[in-house]
């Protein structure tokens, strides 16, 4: 049985947190390399509906000072339109300031999208990622922490990758999403995306979240951590845990963590650890050493 680590870190203070949590993985491996970077824009709606500006800021700034080839944050919402969402959020002007590249996923044409046909997916017709993603030498995804009223359940790095998925490709009269809303099998198409790019680095920003509702509106609670791993199966698992702590939907609240359908179905195919028992958690300050001991307790009898 393998373990991952899974860091945790006190959000009082978002930069610090953030910093502070950075500092444990091997950045370096971001120098001279094509780096994608996934964030949390599917709605035009203000932190946790839509990545904090300043985690995105302190991401990137971290990435671009190991001197990578290229960094470029691609992204398609779900609810309006994709360049109008980022320019309202600040990401256009702090891709300027920065020296980070944005892709809008809506405007690329068919040459940029893989198609991804496998055996045993829910997708009737396979779906598309771009390109840009699944020929990144890394990956940085940086997810919020929420319910999903549509149907996900919840949305946290797993299903984050949605926002990789071609709505339409360019040439085929197809919409994808649509197909994945009205699926029975949603969660498992959720989960299934995730084993065809890889991912070196996942923050949530879970200093706040929405406990029901979601993705764009809902109950806010305010768990005030950061996490972080290399695993986003383990790093969902243990928003769940955080999500159950303050109440939550009867969807995120009954049944085992691992049983979950997008948390199942990404460990049956290989996304991530497959099982509670391989979270090793690592609080780095007194307040997350407190919210540890409370995930772990979760995990342990709920897992």
């Amino acid at each position: 049985m393998g373990v991952t680590d899974v860091f945790i870190a006190d959000a009082a203070e978002r930069e610090t947190g953030l910093a502070a949590i950075l500092n444990e993985f091997d950045t370096s491996e971001f120098t001279g390399a094509a780096v994608a970077l996934k964030a949390n824009y599917n709605s035009a709606d203000p932190y946790p509906a839509s990545t904090h500006i300043d985690t995105l800021r302190v991401i990137a700034e971290t990435i671009l000072s190991e001197n990578p080839r290229s960094v470029t944050l691609a992204e398609r919402s779900g609810m309006g339109n994709t360049r109008d969402i980022l320019q309202d959020r600040g990401v256009i002007a702090l891709s300027q300031q920065a020296g980070f590249s944005v892709t809008v996923l809506d405007e690329i044409d068919r040459g940029g999208w893989q198609e991804i046909q496998s055996p045993g997916l829910h997708w009737s017709r396979g779906f598309f990622l771009p390109k840009i993603v699944t020929r990144a030498d890394r990956v940085i995804q940086t997810c919020c922490l929420k319910t999903h009223r549509y149907g996900g359940h919840f949305t946290m790095s797993l299903k984050n990758s949605v926002g990789l998925v071609a709505k339409m490709v360019p040439g085929i009269v197809y919409d994808f999403m649509h197909e994945l809303h009205t699926s029975p099998h949603q969660r498992k198409m959720i989960a299934e995306i995730n084993r065809f790019y890889r991912t070196d680095l996942v923050v949530m920003d879970a200093a706040d979240g929405f406990a029901t509702g979601g993705p764009d509106k809902g109950k806010i609670v305010r768990p005030g951590v950061i996490v972080a791993g290399t695993d986003r199966v383990a790093v969902d698992a243990v928003g769940i845990a955080l999500l159950r702590g303050t109440g939550s939907t009867r969807e995120v609240m009954e049944g085992r963590i691992f049983g979950l359908d997008q948390i199942a179905r990404a460990a049956e195919i290989g996304v991530g650890i497959g099982s509670a028992k391989e979270i090793r958690l690592m609080p780095l300050d007194s307040r997350s050493e407190e919210v540890a001991s409370q995930v772990r307790d979760r995990l342990d009898t709920e897992g």
